[in-house]
C-alpha cells in the first residue's frame, strides 16, 4: 500500500519550487493533494502531472481567502490530514533601506500567512485526533544572513509557532514541524540571482558561486530533498517526530 494513500493533503506556494515537489511526492505516495497559491496557471501546469493534485487558487495573507480554500478541499477530497504550509517570499536590502512596507510583507506572507494556514487546518484534525502540520521554513530560521533581516525575523517566528504547536498538540494526535532548507533550486534562487547581479555588478554564474559555497558541500539543495522529508514526516512511524526544526542544508547549520 502507498505510504499516504487515503490522506488529503493541502499545499499553499504549490504551483512552482519545493510546493510542487512536495505536491507531487506526495501525490505519488497515494495521497490526495489540494495545491493553492495566488497565479492559476502554474497551479494549474502542476496539476497537470498527477491525477491526484487538484488546483485551488488563494492568496494566503487574507484570511477569508484561506477559508474558502479549505472549503474548497474538503468539499473536493475531504477533510485535511497533512497540511504543508510552504508559500513564502523573500526580500533582500541593507537593513538601514529595509521599509515598513517591506518588513509587513515579510511578515504578512512567511509568517501571518503560516498562521493562518494552519489555524483552520487545526478543527478538524482536533477533531479527529490526526493531523501533519508542515511548515517550509529555513536556514534563516536558525540563523542569521546578511541583507535579509526582516525574511529572517519571519522565519525564525514560523520555527518559533512550530515549537509553541507542537506542545499544544502533542497528545492531540497531532504533529507539527519545520523543514529549514538551505539555498534551493527553485524561482526564488533565481530572483535572488538577479537581485545580486544588479546590486553587485558580479556575473550570474559568480552570484550562483557565492550562494552555493554556504553549503558545505558546495550545491544548491533540490525541491526534492525537501519533498522527500515531507514524505517521512508523514509515513509510517513518523509520530514521535515532533517540533522539530529539520536542518536540509548540506551542515551549515
Amino acid at each position: 500500500m502507498s505510504a499516504l494513500a487515503g490522506r488529503h493533503a493541502l499545499v499553499t506556494g504549490g504551483g512552482s519550487g519545493v510546493g510542487a515537489a512536495i505536491a507531487e511526492r506526495f501525490a505519488a505516495a497515494g495521497a490526495t493533494v489540494t495545491i493553492a497559491g495566488r497565479r492559476r496557471a502554474p497551479l494549474d501546469e502542476v496539476a497537470s502531472r498527477h491525477d491526484g493534485i487538484h488546483a485551488v487558487t488563494a492568496d494566503i495573507t487574507d484570511e477569508s481567502s484561506v477559508a474558502e480554500l479549505f472549503t474548497a478541499a474538503v468539499d473536493h477530497a475531504g477533510a485535511v490530514d497533512i497540511v504543508v504550509a510552504n508559500a513564502g517570499t523573500s526580500s533582500s536590502q541593507p537593513f538601514a533601506k529595509t521599509t515598513l512596507d517591506t518588513w509587513h510583507k515579510m511578515l504578512s506572507v512567511n509568517l501571518t500567512g503560516t498562521f493562518l494556514t494552519l489555524r483552520h487546518a487545526a478543527p478538524s484534525m482536533l477533531e479527529r485526533g490526526y493531523g501533519r502540520m508542515i511548515c517550509v521554513a529555513s536556514t534563516a530560521g536558525l540563523k542569521g544572513y546578511p541583507y535579509v533581516a526582516s525574511y529572517c525575523a519571519a522565519k525564525h517566528g514560523v520555527v518559533g509557532l512550530v515549537r509553541a504547536l507542537s506542545v499544544e498538540y502533542a497528545r492531540k494526535g497531532i504533529t507539527v514541524n519545520a523543514l529549514c532548507p538551505g539555498f534551493t533550486e527553485t524561482p526564488m534562487l533565481d530572483a535572488s540571482v538577479v537581485n545580486i547581479v544588479r546590486t553587485t555588478g558580479r556575473s550570474e554564474a559568480e552570484a550562483r558561486k557565492a550562494l552555493a559555497s554556504s553549503n558545505p558541500m558546495g550545491r544548491f539543495i533540490q525541491p526534492v530533498e525537501v519533498a522527500e522529508a515531507a514524505l517521512w514526516l508523514c509515513g509510517p512511524n513518523s509520530d514521535s517526530i515532533n517540533g522539530q526544526a529539520v536542518n536540509i542544508s548540506g551542515g551549515e547549520t
